[in-house]
């Protein structure tokens, strides 16, 4: 009994491991996402930090603030959904097969 719980936690170990590894990985990602046919893009890490937005000038109208502000939103909101779905790929391999409330 004694050598199989040794043998558990080992494998306990190097799950960890790995898991550290994959979300040190995850970490280093850069995600983008565009909206308007390529008048917004914004760009940010798999730690869900924007790190840069562009913005095309022709899109830059005074009278009409709600659109650009409206374009910016749809692709933060996409680029913060890619991280997610790429997160939840990533680190669900981990935790198929166990049934483990609040992880992941």
């Amino acid at each position: 009994m004694k050598g199989n719980m040794g043998n558990m936690m080992k494998q306990m170990q190097k799950m960890q491991k790995k898991m550290m590894k994959a979300q040190d990985e995850l970490h280093e990602m850069t995600f983008e996402a565009s909206a308007g046919g390529g008048m917004v893009t914004v760009y940010a890490n798999g730690k869900k930090e924007i790190t840069d937005i562009q913005i095309k000038e022709e899109v830059i109208d005074p009278d009409d603030a709600e659109m650009l502000q409206d374009l910016i939103l749809t692709a933060t909101n996409d680029v913060l959904k890619q991280i997610d779905d790429k997160t939840n790929d990533t680190m669900g391999q981990f935790t198929k097969g166990l049934n483990m409330p609040g992880m992941f």
